[in-house]
Formats: C-alpha cells, structure tokens, sequence
C-alpha cells in the first residue's frame, strides 16, 4: 500500500480511533469536512484538518470529537424526544442543557476530553464576539443556562469568553432557577429525570408555555379529565347544528379530545387562585382553547394551529426534471438583463476582493518588503528596511440570508428579477468567501386553506390568530455549494406556488436559522413588495393583526443584535418597517439594489457605510 503524503492524515487516523473508542461504538465512519459538523445516521463530520495542521485546527477537531463522542455514549434520543418541548425556545434551552450534561458526563471520567472541549468552546465563543458584549440581551439565554449548567455539573472554571456570557446572565437564572441548578449533579446519570429537571428550569425561566404536554402524566387520569372537559363542553356549544355534529368522524371527537387533554394540563399548573378567579367566570366568558404563543417577539401573537404549516425544500416540491425545465424557463426569461446582472456580479466581487486584499498595517519590523519605501533606504543606507503585513478581514467569517417574498403580487417580472438576482448573489457571495441562504415565504392556499377549515369545523372560536397554512420554503442552503441548488431557483416560476405572505413570521423564522449559524457576522436581507396580506386572518382579527406583528419581530431582531437586517421594497416603501432600507421603483432596479446594499454593508468606514445605504451613521 502506498504511504500517504499528507502530514495530517495520521492525526485523522489517530483521532478516529480514539473517537470510535470514546463513543462505544467501533462500526462508526468519522469523515473530516468543511460541512457543519454533527452525526447523521452512523457517520460523524468533523471539522477539516489541513496539511498545515495549525494548531486551532487540531483543537478544534479534537474537542468537536470529543463532545460528539460523547453525545453518542450519554444520549438516548428516545428519551430525549419524549421530554422534548414543543415551543422554539423552550427547545433551545432543553437542547443546551442535554448537551452540558452528556459532556459533564463525560468530564467525570475523562479530564482529559473535556479540557479538549473546553479549548473548542473558547473558540466558538472568541469567533462569536462573547468577551465583547456588555449586557445579557447580547447574547442567546439558551447558550449561557448550556454553559452555567456545564459549570455547575462538571466543577471546571470555562473559557474565559464563555465565562463572560455565563457571569451575564448568571444573576437571572440562579434567581429564577438557582434550587433547580444546585440539584443538576445529582441527576446527571439518569437522563429521564434530568430531562424532567431541565423543563422545570425552562419554565422558572418564563417559558412554561412552550413546554407543551407533560409526558409523564398518567393516561387515565387525562381521559377522565378529557371526559369531565368534554361534558362541560356539550352543555355550552349546543347551537342551531346539532344534525351535523351527531354524523362528526370518529376522527374529529380524537381531535377534540387531544385538544381537551391539553386544557386540562395547562389548568394543573395554575394556582388555588387563579382556578378561584376562572371558577367566578360565567361559561360565555371562558376563553377558547387556543394555542400558547408560537412567537419570541410578541407573546400575544396567536396562531390558530401549526398542523398543517411546512418548512420545505424546493427540490421536494417538485422533481428534478422539472426544476430543470422552470430554471431553463428562468434563464430564457431573463436572457435580456444577463449583460447588466454579470458587470454587477463583477464590480460587487471587485469590491469585495478590493477591501480583502488591499488591506495593510505598514512600518511593521517584518512581514511583506514595503516597496513603496525603498526610496528611503537608497537615499540614506542607515535607513532600516521597512515591511508591511496584510490584514485579516472581518467579512471572511460571514454568512448572508436572502429572504424571498414569494407572494402573489410578486407574480411575473419582480419574481424573476429577485430569483435571477439570488442566483448571482450565490456565485458571487461563494467565491468571495462568504456563505449565502436563500430562502422564501408563501402560504400553502389561498384564503385559509386547512386551518381555516379546522376552525369553521370547530365552531368559529372568535379571535382565532392566524389563520392560513404557513409554507417555508429552503432554495439554497448556507453550506450548500451553488452549483448543487441551482435548478432549485426555477422552482418560483411554477404556477400555484405564489400566494399570501405573513411576514412576521417568516422573519422570525429566517431569524431563528441564522442566529444558529457559527459565523461571527449575520446577515439578514428581505425582499419584499409591500405589507403582510392574509385574507382569512385579517377577516377574523384586528386590521392591524398581522403588520403588528411583522413590527415587534423587526424590533426584536434589532434589539438583539445578533444579525445586521436590511430591507428592499419593490414598488413599495418597507422604511416604514425596517430601519435600514431602500425603496425601488422598477423591478429591473433590484439587482443594482442588492449589489449595492451588500457591498455598502462590507464598507470599513461607517460613514460611507451609511451614505451608501441612504442612513445616518450612529452618533
């Protein structure tokens, strides 16, 4: 067998064994990627490890291994996916804490992993800016309770970033969730009742209500509940269709019950006093049994039922085959810009390269011969050489979302505007280092589609929330090459696929996806052409219902920091939303727009920045 050549492929082999033997499972393929590592099936990714084998890259490849490993040996995802709770959150706190636990876990017998550990969490944390932010609201609750509970359950000090964080919010959790904190040692090797302890943390933390059904409780005791529930019911919904609710399906009086169940446990967890207060109501005060808040910008916020919502891949809706022929459709479409597209594409890179590779700090003692001063050393030989060194840029760590109105009012020459102009962001963001997400927001029907049709079948419950079928679809993901996706941008050309737009919610979501993402810098850019519309929500709710909400999810993402948000209205002023934005009047504009607010945003001087984009600068 020939030898290798590459220096790091002994280190690979070597930490591949090491890594079967750490997780107990010898029959498990560890590869080493530049994808997002993590486990999928019996394969672990790793992050890649050069011929350089410099030294954060070993590190951070030994304590990624070593916290998978972990996970693998500790984990039972059976378990885990019982106590799961329901709410996004309330998900990612529980996530974290599991997490804290199987490395603590593996801390007890094993220093040696997690000092391994602790040198990958020191870096995650350098890259994502923790040791410079100065109060708790910078950083996520999820990340910190991970990190606190770690500390507390393992007895080591972290790495002094994440310290930082931890000492943030420290305060907060120990007020809110100290008796549970002290008691997480004692829990550690039975992953049952940690789970049980770590959803009485998450609802001392305020978010009881995404928690969801209590999985432990007996289920005799929720049908006699269901039972008591269901009778109180029939005495107060009798109306003028007693014919057609005595032929309902056996599946429907399931539905009923489920939902009857619910109530039953949210009324468990309330107070003597809370249930006296509810007992003094009369029975056409009750409330109706809706869903507790979906939203982490606005409580109040309510969504009648996310049954039948979708996130989705373009390439699942629809076949290879087509995709190939609606992008063919694209391209031919858009045959006529492709000249003014490319000189774009071109001067956005230019711009990019420019500030990537002319970057210097000079007068330096060593580094790159500084030429441009030679004339000095000729003139006076005494004079010591001088030498510069290149700078690293800011924007190489970054990731770019490109959020999609896939409305219909978007129908025709401003949708294939904003699918070509994707596109070009995509090859031109990728070659320039920086990774881009594209993705789009639409609904599955028009004027409500089956959660309207829940609702009419459960009575018409007044104030019901949003009341349409949400879909969200994935064209490209932030890892994914572009030449992988390509196809998938035609998917917007196909007929039906465009209908109402909720904005707030898919911000929120495209949000959420971001602020997971490992890059230090975040962007988030919204095309849209005008204001929220879904005919069946605002027909049941307040005419504001919808724009309220699009506004207090803006608010929370530029309260929170985590990702820059921009805006581009087509037709229609979005200022009046978003704070950094641009209106554009023709459709063929935007991708001059895109190019020019992105290239603005990578501006080292913030007030070039700010003329660029058409804002005051700070201060």
């Amino acid at each position: 067998m020939k030898k290798s050549d590459n220096p790091a492929d002994p280190f690979k082999k070597a930490l591949t064994e090491a890594t079967r033997a750490l997780s107990e499972d010898h029959e498990l393929n560890v590869t080493f990627s530049a994808d997002p590592s993590g486990v999928s099936g019996d394969t672990m990714r790793l992050p890649q490890v050069s011929r350089r084998m410099t030294r954060d890259e070993v590190l951070m490849a030994r304590g990624t291994a070593d916290a998978l490993a972990m996970k693998l040996r500790h984990h039972d995802p059976a378990t885990h996916a019982k106590y799961t709770p329901a709410g996004p959150m309330a998900r990612e706190l529980y996530e974290a804490m599991e997490t804290a636990r199987c490395e603590a876990l593996g801390a007890r017998d094993m220093p040696g992993a997690l000092s391994n550990i602790d040198a990958k969490l020191g870096q995650e944390a350098d890259r994502k800016g923790y040791a410079q932010i100065k109060s708790p609201a910078e950083a996520p609750l999820a990340v910190a309770a991970g990190y606190l509970l770690r500390q507390q359950a393992s007895g080591r000090a972290l790495p002094a970033a994440a310290q930082h964080v931890a000492d943030l919010w420290r305060p907060f959790v120990e007020e809110q969730a100290g008796s549970e904190l002290e008691r997480v040692h004692e829990v550690l090797d039975d992953q049952a009742a940690f789970a049980r302890l770590a959803r009485k943390m998450i609802s001392d933390l305020g978010y009881g209500d995404q928690l969801g059904e209590d999985p432990d409780e007996p289920q005799d005791e929720a049908e006699e509940n269901a039972e008591q529930e269901e009778e109180a019911g029939d005495n107060q919904s009798r109306d003028q269709d007693q014919d057609e609710d005595a032929e309902a399906s056996p599946e429907r009086s399931q539905d009923q019950t489920q939902e009857e169940r619910q109530a039953q446990v949210s009324m468990d967890d309330q107070s003597d006093e809370e249930l006296a207060d509810e007992a003094e109501m009369t029975e056409a005060d009750s409330p109706p049994d809706i869903p507790p808040p979906v939203s982490e910008a606005s409580p109040d916020y309510k969504v009648y039922t996310q049954q039948f919502d979708e996130e989705i891949r373009a390439e699942d809706l629809a076949d290879l085959a087509e995709l190939e022929r609606l992008r063919a459709y694209l391209d031919k479409q858009l045959e006529p810009l492709r000249g003014a597209v490319s000189r774009l594409a071109n001067k956005l890179q230019r711009r990019l390269q420019a500030q990537q590779n002319r970057s210097w700090e000079f007068d330096k003692e060593e580094g790159v011969l500084d030429a441009g001063r030679l004339a000095r050393v000729v003139a006076n030989p005494t004079t010591p050489l001088s030498f510069k060194v290149e700078k690293d840029t800011e924007f190489r760590d970054t990731v770019v979302t490109l959020l999609l109105d896939n409305s219909g009012s978007m129908r025709g020459r401003p949708i294939s505007i904003a699918a070509i102009c994707a596109d070009v962001l995509a090859r031109t963001l990728e070659r320039s280092q920086v990774k881009v997400e594209i993705l789009g927001f639409t609904t599955r029907a028009w004027k409500g589609g089956q959660s309207r049709e829940k609702w009419l079948a459960d009575g018409r419950p007044g104030a019901p929330g949003r009341l349409n079928d949400l879909r969200h679809i994935i064209y490209k993901g932030a890892d994914a090459p572009w030449r992988r996706v390509r196809p998938n941008l035609g998917l917007m050309m196909k007929e039906g696929l465009l209908k109402e737009n909720i904005d707030g919610e898919a911000l929120e979501w495209a949000h959420r996806r971001l602020a997971r993402r490992p890059e230090a810098r975040r962007i988030l850019m919204v095309i849209s052409d005008g204001a929220p519309v879904d005919d069946s929500s605002l027909s049941v709710n307040p005419a504001n219902f919808l724009e309220k909400h699009l506004r207090d999810v803006i608010a929370m993402i530029e309260r929170r920091r985590q990702v820059e948000l921009l805006a581009i209205g087509i037709g229609h002023d979005v200022t009046r939303y978003y704070q950094r934005a641009v209106t554009i009047t023709d459709a063929e504009q935007l991708a001059g727009a895109i190019t020019e607010q992105l290239a603005a945003l990578f501006e080292a001087d913030p007030r070039k920045r700010a003329r660029a984009m058409h804002m005051r600068p700070a201060g």
